[in-house]
Order: C-alpha cells, then structure tokens, then sequence
C-alpha cells in the first residue's frame, strides 16, 4: 500500500478574509451601502499600512441574525470567539481597525529570514 503524504500547510500573501453576513445585508434597509463602505475602508486602510487587501466575502446566514444590524467576522475576532454588528456605513472605519489587526499581515520574505536568523 502506497504510503500517504502528510498534508501540507501554506501562508497566504494578503491577509486573512473578512466574513459578511448575506442574510444581514440583505435584510438591513441600506446594506449595500454598508459593504461598499466596509469595502472603501479596507482599500483605505491597506494603503496606509502598505499590506495587501483582504477579500471581502459575503457567506450565507451566519446564525446570530441581529434586528437592524450585520454581522462581520475575520480570524482575528474569530480566534477571540467574538463577532462585530455594525449598524451603518460610520462604524466601518472602527470595524475595520477590530477586524484588521496590525499584527495580521502575512510576512514578507525578507523578514521571515530575518526572524529566523
């Protein structure tokens, strides 16, 4: 029997995705409005601090289904267990700072060589 390769893990090049509810979006009177507001943010803020953007994905229902708000979600506040609920396009700056830590950008070359020295 053919002995099985172990799996293999990458890292990615851009940060991690930021999840958005569809359901939410849907159901929220201005939820385009939202995402592309979410979305300028995140184009914003990747400039400033030079690192590649984050896909922006909108899943189906994430289960929590809050009246009047959506929820967003990325692995920096997934590891803490937490979601956000943002109410309209003013809280997508602050969401994107909670969303998008500065620690969670993936390395360049040059520095992992330098850490591993």
């Amino acid at each position: 029997m053919p002995e099985k390769k172990p799996l293999m893990t990458i890292r990615p090049r851009r940060s991690s995705p930021i999840l958005l509810c569809g359901k939410c979006l849907r159901r929220v009177g201005k939820g385009k409005r939202l995402q592309d507001a979410l979305s300028s943010e995140i184009k914003r803020s990747c400039k400033r601090s030079g690192q590649k953007r984050p896909k922006l994905l909108v899943t189906k229902c994430l289960g929590i289904c809050p009246k009047h708000a959506v929820v967003a979600a990325s692995a920096a506040t997934l590891v803490k267990g937490e979601y956000l609920l943002l109410r309209d396009r003013d809280d997508a700056a602050e969401a994107v700072s909670i969303l998008m830590p500065a620690n969670d950008a993936p390395q360049s070359p040059e520095s992992r060589s330098s850490s591993i020295e």
